[in-house]
C-alpha cells in the first residue's frame, strides 16, 4: 500500500468518524462531556430588577433631597413599599429593587443625618440596577449543542434549572500493546525487555480526549494470540488502538492480522516523522489504529490523528490550541523528505526552542515540551526569528 501524506491521512480518519449516540446525565456529572442538545432558559435572568450594590434605592429626581428611609430590603426579601417622592429604601446587593425606584446609590456615597434621613453626597452615580431579563430572557438559548462542557457552563445550567442534560456518549477505546519484549511497569525488565509505557500513555491521552479507555493487555508476538485479542477489542469497542507491531519486521504482523479479523485497511504508512508506520482501518461499528511502538511516535500520532477523531465522534469540533511564535535558534533536520512534528519549549521570551530530542524512542523529551510544530516535507531548515505555529500538547 502506498505511503500517503499526513493531510490525506487526517482527512481519511475524520471522514470515517461515526456518532457514538447520546445519553442523559445529571448536569453535575456533565463536566468535560459534549453537549448533544441545545439548552434554553426557563426564566428571565435576573428574574427581577436587582440591586448590584449595598446602598439606597430611590428616584433619580430626588438625589439632591434628604430622603426618608422607609424600609430595609435584604436579598431574598420582597419589598413591602413602593418608593415615592423624597423616599428611599435601604437595600442589599442582590435584593429586589422596589417599585418606583430607578437608582441605587452606594453606602459609601451616603450620609445619615441626625433626623434619621439619608443624604446623597457622591459626585456621580450609576443606576446600579441589573434590569430583569438583561442577561437572559425566558426561552433564550444559553448553551449550544456541540459545546464541550466547562465549569462555567454548569453554573449556567443551574441558573436555568437544567438538572438533566443530553450529552454524547463517550467512545469506548480499547488499548493494546504488542511485543514479546514488553513487561508491565510493576515488573523489573529482564535482558532484552522494556517496560510497557505506550499503553498507559495512550490510556491517559484517551481520558484527556474525553473517551473511556479499556486496557486489554499485551499481545505477544504470536499471530493467533494477536488475532484473538484484536477480535475481542473490536467486539467491545468503538475504537481500537494497537501500539507496536506495525513496522516492516518479521514479527510486525498486526496489519495482516487486522485484515484477517475483517478490518479494511485504508492506509498503513504516512509520510510523517515521527510516525511513518501508522495504520488505520475500518470495521462495521469500530475504527482501528495500528500505532508505532516508539512512544514519541504513538503520542504524536494520537494527538494529531486519534484525538481529533474521538472529538468528531462525539460531535465536538475540537481545534488544538496554537500560538504563532518566533524561533529562538536556527533549526535544521537531517532529512526533509517527510513532514515532521518537532517537540519544543516556549521560552520566557516567548520564543520557540526545540527540545533535546534523540528520536522517536526518546520518551523523556516530551515532559519538558510545551508543544509541537509542523515542518513541511521538503523543508530542511527554519531560521532564527522565523514564525512557527506551536500546537499545545
Amino acid at each position: 500500500m502506498e505511503i500517503i501524506t499526513f493531510e490525506k491521512a487526517y482527512k481519511t480518519v475524520i471522514n470515517s468518524a461515526f456518532s457514538t449516540g447520546t445519553e442523559s446525565v445529571s448536569f453535575i456529572d456533565s463536566l468535560n462531556r459534549v453537549l448533544a442538545g441545545d439548552i434554553t432558559s426557563d426564566m428571565d435572568i435576573p428574574p427581577f430588577n436587582k440591586a448590584t450594590v449595598d446602598g439606597f434605592a430611590c428616584r433619580k429626581a430626588d438625589l439632591e433631597a434628604d430622603l426618608e428611609i422607609i424600609e430595609t430590603i435584604a436579598a431574598g426579601m420582597q419589598p413591602q413599599n413602593a418608593i415615592f417622592e423624597n423616599q428611599c429604601s435601604r437595600i442589599m446587593t442582590g435584593a429586589v429593587v422596589p417599585a418606583g425606584a430607578d437608582l441605587v446609590f452606594m453606602v459609601e456615597d451616603s450620609l445619615i443625618l441626625h433626623s434619621g434621613k439619608v443624604r446623597y453626597i457622591g459626585s456621580f452615580t450609576k443606576e446600579n440596577i441589573s434590569i430583569k431579563g438583561e442577561d437572559i430572557k425566558n426561552g433564550d438559548f444559553v448553551l449550544k449543542s456541540g459545546k464541550l462542557i466547562k465549569p462555567q457552563d454548569i453554573a449556567v445550567m443551574a441558573s436555568v434549572g437544567c438538572t438533566s442534560v443530553i450529552v454524547s456518549k463517550m467512545p469506548v477505546v480499547a488499548v493494546i500493546s504488542s511485543g514479546d519484549e514488553l513487561v508491565e511497569p510493576s515488573e523489573k525488565p529482564g535482558l532484552s525487555q522494556i517496560r510497557n509505557t505506550n499503553a498507559y500513555q495512550l490510556m491517559a491521552q484517551v481520558q484527556r480526549a474525553g473517551a473511556h479507555g479499556k486496557y486489554l493487555g499485551i499481545a505477544r508476538d504470536d499471530e493467533e494470540e494477536t488475532y484473538n485479542i484484536i477480535k475481542r477489542a473490536i467486539s467491545e469497542s468503538d475504537l481500537v488502538l494497537i501500539t507496536g507491531g506495525v513496522s516492516m519486521g518479521d514479527f510486525d504482523f498486526v496489519p495482516s492480522v487486522l485484515e484477517r479479523a475483517g478490518v479494511r485497511i485504508l492506509f498503513s504508512r504516512v509520510n510523517v516523522q515521527p510516525g511513518k508506520p501508522t495504520t488505520f482501518g475500518v470495521y462495521p461499528g469500530t475504527l482501528v489504529f495500528g500505532l508505532p511502538g516508539n512512544p514519541v511516535s504513538s503520542f504524536i500520532q494520537f494527538e494529531t490523528l486519534v484525538r481529533p477523531l474521538i472529538n468528531k465522534m462525539m460531535g465536538y469540533d475540537w481545534k488544538p490550541t496554537e500560538q504563532k511564535l518566533p524561533m529562538a535558534v536556527r533549526f535544521e533536520r537531517k532529512s526533509p523528505a517527510r513532514m515532521g512534528w518537532v517537540p519544543v519549549i516556549i521560552t520566557e521570551k516567548m520564543e520557540v526552542m526545540p527540545v533535546d530530542f534523540h528520536g522517536s524512542a526518546h520518551i523523556s523529551a516530551l515532559p519538558d515540551a510545551d508543544g509541537i510544530f509542523a515542518v513541511k516535507a521538503g523543508t530542511k531548515t527554519i531560521d532564527k526569528g522565523e514564525i512557527v505555529s506551536v500546537r499545545q500538547i
